[in-house]
């Protein structure tokens, strides 16, 4: 219980643009608000960080205006770091087109995040603690220097450290040589509909779940995130699940799959049974999708007044094991 998340991932910049609808190919369209935050991993970290799980970012970090903008958003979320400063280049970043009805559409340009060494995973292995939660995205497996370090680091992970994998949006492109190691050390592997599809074959989210924890090994499990409708778990020696999600006026998606991520890990940290992790997890990203900007992510006293009269809002206050 309690043991840190860590995000062996990337924190860059958002430069966050509402739109009407997406343009067609060669077209234009006049953006209706425009915001630069942090984004990436970072929504993830602050997720866990407010419901009370102490989060650390494990990845790359440069000089410029988006380095400083990230330094800045994690000391103000109370998120340390594990990395010192890469000075060779700026830190990277995702134009994040958000249309009228609430989906995101990202270009994402990376900077010296993309720049990893072996000395750098090294530091960063020699500073984890046992209970940890490594987080792992598909960004870093799909970087031709990351990917290869990422992997080979990821399943060398001791036991008594739990491993997060999402594949994210690019995870049709991340090589079979990086991904296959990584999903055998997976303990979780938490994926949108669509990633879930890619990686599986399978459409329905429920065959896709099950697909999916086949190609993990023994005692993981997978949640199968289906926005409005909830999530699929598939828990270690369960049949895979629906837990219901929670009805919501969505005005910005952006960040909701991070901090369904996020907030599912943070519980499982404090004790919490899968299952109640995800319906924690679920009402989570359901509070941020409702609210604008990229991490929106509730704090505790936050999700249990979202949450209302729902008994899942006093079983969460609840310390497991404390009875």
């Amino acid at each position: 219980m309690n043991g840190r998340l860590v995000l062996a991932g990337n924190v860059i910049a958002d430069l966050v643009i509402e739109v009407p609808a997406l343009p067609e190919r060669g077209g234009d369209v006049i953006g209706t608000r425009t915001e630069t935050t942090a984004g990436g991993g970072f929504n993830t970290l602050v997720a866990a960080r407010r419901l009370g799980t102490e989060a650390v970012f494990a990845g790359l970090h440069g000089t410029g205006p988006y380095g400083d903008l990230v330094r800045a958003a994690l000391a103000a979320e109370r998120i340390g770091t594990l990395l010192p400063v890469r000075a060779e280049g700026d830190t990277g970043f995702t134009v994040a087109l958000i249309d009228g009805g609430g989906e995101r559409t990202f270009v994402t340009s990376f900077g010296v995040e993309a720049t990893l060494t072996q000395s750098d995973v090294e530091a960063v292995a020699s500073r984890l603690r046992p209970g940890d939660l490594v987080q792992l995205s598909g960004y870093g497996l799909v970087m031709p220097a990351n990917g290869p370090l990422l992997s080979r680091f990821t399943a060398a992970l001791p036991a008594d450290v739990t491993v997060c994998f999402d594949p994210a949006p690019l995870v049709a492109d991340i090589p079979e040589a990086a991904l296959a190691p990584v999903l055998a050390r997976a303990d979780w592997l938490s994926a949108n509909a669509r990633e879930a599809c890619l990686l599986s074959g399978h459409e329905d989210p429920r065959a896709a779940a099950t697909a999916l924890r086949d190609r993990l090994g023994p005692g993981a499990g997978v949640i199968v995130r289906a926005d409005k409708d909830g999530c699929w778990l598939a828990a270690p020696g369960r049949e895979p699940a629906h837990v219901p999600g929670f009805p919501v006026d969505a005005v910005d998606s952006n960040g909701a799959g991070d901090a369904h991520v996020g907030s599912f890990l943070a519980l499982l940290s404090q004790g919490h049974d899968p299952l109640t992790a995800a319906r924690g997890a679920n009402a989570a990203a359901a509070y941020a999708v409702g609210r604008r900007g990229p991490a929106t992510a509730p704090d505790r006293a936050a999700l249990a007044a979202f949450l209302g009269e729902d008994p899942l809002a006093q079983r969460l206050s609840d310390v497991p094991g404390s009875r």
